[in-house]
């Protein structure tokens, strides 16, 4: 759980995944829902659990990186999900050597799926849905998530899981990968 809505619990939904633990799911609004909805929380030595060892048990599927991100552009069955702010998207705000997006990607910021109006619980799922279809991100393309270091975007990738997504990816080195090569393509 986590107070932001679910970004961190995205980003260790997408970590498990990627280390075969593919029944995971996360707390819809997260923390901050949670509490200030009521439910109760538990201190002291009862909310310890116990440690133990957690090993990777599958494939990577779930991770992309630069040179297949390349190697997949202009693929009618592939496209990237931009999730960080439309400054980002667009160039005009720039966190790396260069600005701007990755050819092709559509741009979905990774707060627009939840509600602010109830505690950032995801809006429904029909309605974001139709939002990333219209952009061109649809359950038969494989779809890679990515910001600027795969935290917003591995909640994107969390969020393609729970719409049924099936090829879902994520890019951990992101734009401070990608915006700091000389070597890559660059939209703005």
């Amino acid at each position: 759980m986590d107070a932001e809505g679910g970004g961190a619990a995205g980003r260790l939904m997408w970590t498990l995944d990627l280390l075969g633990h593919d029944r995971t799911a996360i707390l819809d609004g997260g923390l901050r829902a949670w509490v200030h909805e009521g439910f109760p929380l538990e201190t002291g030595s009862g909310a310890n659990p116990e440690s133990g060892t957690l090993g990777a048990t599958g494939e990577r599927t779930n991770v992309r990186d630069a040179e297949t991100i390349m190697w997949r552009l202009g693929d009618e069955d592939f496209i990237c999900l931009d999730a960080r702010s439309p400054g980002e998207y667009d160039g005009t705000t720039v966190r790396a050597a260069r600005g701007g997006h990755i050819p092709g990607a559509a741009h979905y910021e990774w707060t627009r799926a939840m509600d602010p109006e109830r505690n950032l619980r995801l809006r429904p799922l029909d309605d974001v849905r139709a939002e990333l279809e219209a952009l061109g991100i649809t359950a038969d393309r494989e779809v890679v998530a990515y910001c600027h270091t795969h935290h917003r975007s591995a909640f994107s990738y969390a969020l393609l899981r729970i719409l049924g997504f099936p090829r879902a990816a994520g890019y951990p080195g992101s734009w401070s990968d990608w915006g700091n090569r000389d070597d890559t393509p660059i939209e703005s």
